[in-house]
């Protein structure tokens, strides 16, 4: 039995404690959005299987992989806007993967046909959507499942490695108490970290199966599991070191010493060291599976964040359970557990996106608008390498572009943070606008009123000082500067200029060039009234598809 003490209770004001164990709609709520950390990880399981969130068609032609690209761009887009900074995508899925690789056939989620391939790289597609809206990406790998006995993933690795695999029920499991089986897992995410520029490795599934006729001790079954991890740590690293390594545990690590897991955990029941790995440096996160409610949730939640080892801690959120399908939970259950991850200093995860980007009971809404409106830094793997990247040097800002020279030959992505106050407060998560940013310029609303800064953070994480812009911009009337445009906070002015060109549709981007809404051109006023406060860009849309910047506006109120 493990004891807990609640550390991270104490940590909250007793208004707040009220808030998230009742549901009362508190003060509390809105200090924790107010003080929305800078650092968080905010991330979502896409999952391929069957085309469960994506794709939804098959690719068999060239039109038809241009809509699948468009599809993923498309959620990749929601994502975006609701704050998530982390992707986790399933990679491997049974035995089978979205990518070409040298062990395994392809999955059939992508061409609908099982070992044919859709005509493109579907990894290497994700990669750069995601990395392109500042977003990690990891590689998702079911480790021991490999499918239906007979199905494509299960029968290449029965023909190959008789050996390694076991059947139960009618499906096929590699057998984790075999030194093959590590190495083999080993080789996969060896591939993929080579061959792909992956934030990590994600590992699902490293457990006995929870139907596994186990006939060793619990210790020697811990020692197998771990045995497996310690091989796939000891390849992915020697290639990337700062590649981070994380695995999904069953959300409840043991029983405590004041409640029961109900028989279901990841130590005791399926031989899931997934703290241990923590604290020896196996792993740099996690992302347990905490699909419960109430005292089955909030006393594990503490678990994990006392016993995080100064790692990452993200826990899966079981959105799935809103559906009237499921359980038909209130989204409230939902929202409170996210309140007190924050409070505890935990990130969350979504299980899974469609419900995430179907808006089920409203909990997009609730991501984007309020609770991660807000952009975020995923933390810095400091445990790796804490060495800060030298900052980028001389900042220009005019004609609604901001440039910088870059830091130097170290790779680094670059932060712009925004404010009308200067110097810009670069530890104020409400001044971030544009994170893990590739490139040195970027189309921004230099109205005279704002102050820019950047900064460079290398793929560990770690941020250097800030750049800041100089001196503030004086507004002339330049010709074709592009117009602050007249916003009272919920009606937003057209000028005469841009309400007669030929748009047909009228589209609102933020200022990380997410699409927010779109409005009818018939109008010389535009209602923002159902748009949360912030800065923006306006753009007009012709009969050709093709977009015209006319100006950015600011919503206050």
């Amino acid at each position: 039995m493990r004891h807990t003490f609640s550390r991270c209770i104490i940590r909250l004001t007793l208004s707040c404690i009220a808030m998230l164990l009742t549901g009362t709609v508190a003060s509390s709520a809105q200090v924790l959005l107010d003080k929305s950390p800078k650092r968080e990880v905010r991330a979502v399981w896409l999952t391929t299987i069957g085309g469960l969130d994506w794709p939804h068609a098959y690719a068999r032609s060239g039109s038809d992989i241009e809509s699948q690209k468009r599809e993923l761009q498309s959620i990749l887009d929601k994502y975006q806007r609701a704050g998530v900074n982390t992707l986790l995508i399933q990679t491997r899925i049974r035995g089978t993967m979205i990518y070409p690789s040298g062990f395994e056939p392809w999955d059939g989620c992508l061409s609908g046909i099982p070992g044919k391939s859709p005509g493109y790289d579907a990894l290497q597609f994700a990669i750069d959507e995601a990395h392109g809206r500042g977003m990690e990406i990891h590689a998702w790998v079911v480790t021991l499942p490999v499918g239906k006995w007979n199905a494509l993933g299960c029968s290449r690795l029965r023909k190959c490695n008789p050996s390694l695999i076991r059947k139960i029920g009618d499906e096929g499991y590699m057998n984790p108490e075999k030194t093959e089986t590590a190495d083999y897992l080993a080789d996969i995410c060896e591939e993929i970290t080579r061959n792909y520029d992956i934030d990590g490795i994600h590992l699902d599934y490293i457990r006995y199966p929870e139907n596994w006729p186990i006939k060793v001790s619990r210790q020697k079954g811990r020692q197998y599991i771990t045995r497996i991890v310690e091989s796939i740590h000891r390849r992915v690293k020697a290639i990337k070191p700062w590649v981070k390594m994380s695995c999904s545990p069953i959300g409840k690590f043991d029983d405590l010493s004041r409640y029961w897991s109900h028989g279901w955990n990841a130590y005791t029941k399926v031989c899931q060291d997934a703290q241990g790995w923590l604290k020896s440096g196996l792993m740099d996160a996690l992302f347990p599976m905490m699909y419960f409610r109430d005292e089955q949730f909030y006393p594990f939640a503490i678990d994990w964040a006392e016993e995080a080892a100064g790692k990452i801690v993200a826990p899966g959120l079981g959105i799935y359970l809103m559906s009237p399908k499921e359980r038909d939970w209130d989204i409230s259950i939902i929202t409170r557990e996210m309140f007190y991850l924050r409070a505890c200093g935990l990130g969350h995860t979504y299980f899974r996106g469609q419900f995430l980007t179907d808006n089920l009971k409203g909990i997009y809404d609730f991501a984007a608008n309020s609770f991660d409106a807000t952009p975020a830094l995923v933390p810095a793997t400091t445990w790796i390498s804490s060495s800060k990247p030298a900052p980028p040097h001389s900042l220009t800002v005019a004609d609604d572009t901001v440039c910088w020279q870059p830091s130097g030959s170290r790779s680094v992505f670059y932060n712009i943070y925004s404010s009308r106050n200067y110097p810009v407060d670069i530890e104020d998560a409400h001044n971030l606008i544009r994170i893990r940013y590739g490139q040195t310029c970027i189309c921004l609303p230099t109205d005279g009123g704002r102050y820019y800064a950047v900064t460079a953070m290398d793929r560990y994480g770690n941020e250097s000082e800030a750049l800041q812009q100089a001196q503030k911009i004086t507004v002339g009337p330049a010709e074709g500067k592009l117009p602050m445009l007249l916003c009272d906070g919920s009606r937003l002015r057209l000028p005469d200029a841009a309400a007669q060109n030929d748009a047909n549709v009228w589209l609102i981007e933020s200022l990380q060039t997410c699409p927010i809404a779109t409005r009818s051109p018939n109008t010389s006023w535009i209602d923002v009234s159902d748009i949360s406060c912030g800065t923006y860009i306006l753009k007009s849309l012709n009969s050709k598809g093709i977009a015209h910047r006319v100006g950015f506006f600011e919503i206050r109120r």
